[in-house]
């Protein structure tokens, strides 16, 4: 495990790297945003890629990043109009999305520097990253006190647990917006990546992306991944939520519902390099994201452009806008409770 410098804030606050090595993984990740820069596996011939899009510098991520590999808080994904109402009070929090809000506000925690302990505990090692978000920071009310752990496992998995408290009544969504391919950061797109997603239902959208609350149906739709299929095969579907998100960007209800130990609801597989990912949460829904906002406006470590459809992301949460609906599994905390979430990526080759 080391710590080198990255780069430094205009405010003058540094930013640094760590690396962190364990099961044939090595995970590099940044101080800033507890931003996932680099995560690098073996293929099954035992050739090592990065698979993890992202930035060679820190002025790409303050000024431009799609939330490449960040942590997400203090809310994830969207809330309609950026706006909730919590015991008789209504709070507004940034639009940052068209008229919504999304993950957390402009400033949310994928911009906010983490204090960063690295830690060894047998074969496993990993880091800690902590920070308090102020009572009223981007809107939200309460003081929280977050915990985040980064474990590489000697059995190649890469496990988060999230911790929060707080001393006020406040909503709570956190998740990590890692935009993977397996074949290899800057190999181009994912469309031939198999996945297979443990979902009967998903929560359909309006043209802002905000949830209409209905549980609906895969089964007849694009969203039908109970059996693997190619990511691509149904993407270019003239279906009124493929239009609508762009390409998949749902959050999925997933079958276990909400969970206290982490279960397996995902397998994504690159039939090239052979890697493959299994993720288990404790949490109620995914969002499935193709990276379809990657309009060839980025370059990544590798020199290589970013386009639309170069990833995908497995973004584990509680459902959108869940403040604003109270049918969805419930994102508000209070004082004398600690939210919990965990989500374990296993890393093989087929």
């Amino acid at each position: 495990m080391s710590k080198e410098h990255f780069g430094t804030l205009e405010d003058g606050t540094k930013v640094d790297i760590w690396t962190v090595r364990g099961g044939g993984i090595t995970l590099r990740v940044l101080s800033y945003g507890g931003i996932v820069q680099t995560l690098e596996l073996p293929d099954r011939h035992g050739h090592r890629a990065n698979v993890a899009l992202g930035f060679d510098n820190l002025d790409d991520y303050v000024a431009h990043s799609p939330y490449f590999g960040a942590l997400i808080g203090r809310y994830g994904n969207r809330i309609a109009r950026g706006r909730f109402t919590l015991d008789g009070t209504e709070y507004q929090v940034p639009v940052s999305d068209g008229p919504n809000s999304l993950h957390g506000g402009d400033q949310g925690f994928d911009k906010r520097v983490w204090a960063v302990e690295g830690f060894t505990d047998g074969g496993d090692g990993g880091l800690v990253l902590r920070r308090t978000s102020a009572d009223g920071e981007m809107g939200f009310p309460g003081t929280l006190e977050v915990q985040v752990v980064y474990t590489l496992t000697a059995d190649a998995r890469w496990r988060i647990d999230y911790s929060a408290t707080t001393d006020k009544a406040t909503v709570v969504n956190l998740t990590s917006h890692t935009y993977f391919n397996l074949r290899g950061e800057g190999s181009g797109g994912v469309d031939d990546h198999e996945a297979e997603i443990a979902a009967h239902r998903f929560t359909p959208v309006d043209a802002t992306q905000i949830p209409t609350g209905e549980l609906a149906p895969v089964e007849g739709t694009p969203f039908d991944f109970r059996t693997a299929k190619a990511i691509g095969r149904d993407l270019r579907t003239p279906h009124q939520q493929i239009l609508y998100g762009q390409g998949y960007d749902h959050n999925f209800v997933l079958d276990k519902g909400r969970t206290d130990l982490p279960e397996h609801v995902a397998t994504v597989t690159d039939p090239v390099s052979g890697r493959t990912l299994r993720l288990a949460t404790t949490e109620p829904g995914m969002q499935f994201y193709t990276g379809n906002f990657l309009a060839g406006a980025f370059a990544g470590p590798s020199g290589h452009v970013y386009r639309q459809g170069d990833a995908f992301c497995l973004e584990t949460q509680h459902f959108p806008d869940s403040p604003n609906r109270p049918s969805f599994p419930s994102t508000v905390l209070r004082p004398g409770q600690t939210y919990r979430s965990t989500t374990v990526h296993s890393f093989g080759v087929s």
